[in-house]
């Protein structure tokens, strides 16, 4: 996913095209920024969805400047499946409130290894680079709600 110039290593984050739930215009939205996306039309907040992997993960989640919902999950994965569209809804309901991170774990082994994911869908919310709540499993979405914004709860911005 990156390559290397000279000494550095530069990553490759890629950009999510979002439209805006304010005035549908479509925005190019970064998986890492310092600010919070806003819409160039009308400067309304916007979704922030995004995939990470094992290169740029700290660049994406852990310096996220809002607190990050991680998704760890698997295409073969039925449970992760169903979360999907739930944490999505979830992630449009809060723009500029959280950042939804979305991690394959077949494609991130050491992202799997690391957060010690044992099975999958495994949810966490981040705050400041540090994991402030955890869910493992596939649960109804008024169950998700509650638990996202109880894990939210501290950390009003």
């Amino acid at each position: 996913m990156g390559r290397l110039r000279g000494q550095e290593r530069i990553l490759k984050v890629e950009a999510a095209l979002t439209a805006c739930p304010a005035c549908g215009k479509t925005n190019r939205v970064p998986a890492q920024a310092a600010g919070r996306p806003r819409c160039g039309n009308c400067k309304a907040e916007l979704p922030w969805i995004v995939s990470a992997g094992d290169a740029d993960f700290a660049a994406v989640a852990e310096q996220s400047p809002v607190p990050v919902l991680v998704d760890f999950w698997a295409a073969w994965c039925g449970p992760c499946r169903m979360v999907s569209p739930v944490l999505d809804k979830l992630a449009r309901e809060r723009p500029g409130r959280i950042k939804l991170v979305k991690v394959d774990v077949d494609k991130s082994p050491r992202l799997s290894r690391r957060f010690d994911v044992q099975a999958i869908p495994t949810l966490m919310v981040m705050v400041d680079g540090r994991v402030a709540a955890r869910q493992a499993g596939a649960a109804p979405a008024e169950v998700l709600r509650s638990w996202l914004d109880g894990a939210l709860a501290g950390t009003r911005q």
